[in-house]
C-alpha cells in the first residue's frame, strides 16, 4: 500500500513542477490544458494529474524574449486515481497542502531554441523550497488557439517532496516528470 502510495504521490510532485514551467498571458482553455506527473515506484510508471491550475501567459513568437509565463498549481488537486492515495499526497510528508497550498513557476526568460521552441527559465517553488529551472516548451497553432507543450525533469528530493519513510528513493525514484499541455487564445 505505501509503495502504490509513494508512485502517485512522485506523479503529483512531477506536475505540480511541471506545469509551472510555460504557458501563455491569454486566455488559458483549463478543459483542455493538462499537467501530468509520471513517478516510477520501484521502477514501474505511475501517472497523476493536477486538477485546478492558473496559468498566465504573454508570448509572441516574434518577440520570445519580451514573453512571460507564471503557473499557480493546487496541490490538493493532485490526482492519482485512488482517494486513499490523494490523502496522503496532500499530508505532509508530500505536499503539505495545508501548508503549502500550491506550487508555482514564474519565468524570468524565454530564448528562442529552434524552430517553434523555445527554453523558459524560471522559479520553480514547492513546498516552500525554490530552485531555478529551464523548460524546453514548444509552441504550436491549433486554429484560433497557440499551444505549449513542454516536460521538465526534477528531482523530488530539492523540494521535500517524500519526507519520512518516504525520503529513501529505493521504493520511489527521486526524478520525476511533468508534462503540460496548455491551450490559450491566440494574442
Amino acid at each position: 500500500m505505501k509503495v502504490s502510495f509513494y508512485r502517485y504521490m512522485l506523479a503529483a510532485f512531477a506536475a505540480a513542477s511541471m506545469a509551472a514551467s510555460g504557458v501563455a498571458f491569454a486566455q488559458v482553455d483549463m478543459g483542455k490544458s493538462t499537467v501530468t506527473v509520471t513517478s516510477k515506484q520501484m521502477n514501474v510508471p505511475v501517472e497523476g494529474k493536477f486538477g485546478k491550475f492558473t496559468a498566465q501567459v504573454s508570448f509572441d513568437s516574434s518577440k520570445p524574449t519580451s514573453g512571460s509565463a507564471q503557473v499557480t498549481i493546487d496541490t490538493s488537486s493532485y490526482d492519482l486515481g485512488d482517494e486513499s492515495y490523494n490523502e496522503q499526497v496532500r499530508g505532509k510528508d508530500w505536499f503539505d497542502s495545508k501548508t503549502y497550498p500550491t506550487a508555482t513557476f514564474v519565468s524570468s526568460a524565454i530564448a528562442p531554441a529552434g524552430t517553434n521552441q523555445f527554453k523558459v527559465t524560471g522559479k520553480l517553488t514547492m513546498k516552500g523550497k525554490s530552485q531555478t529551472v529551464v523548460v524546453p516548451v514548444t509552441v504550436t497553432k491549433q486554429g484560433a488557439a497557440q499551444v505549449y507543450d513542454g516536460s521538465l525533469s526534477v528531482k523530488r528530493s530539492q523540494f521535500d517532496i517524500g519526507t519520512g519513510e518516504w525520503k529513501d528513493t529505493s521504493v520511489v525514484a527521486d526524478d520525476v516528470t511533468i508534462k503540460f499541455h496548455i491551450v490559450a487564445a491566440s494574442k
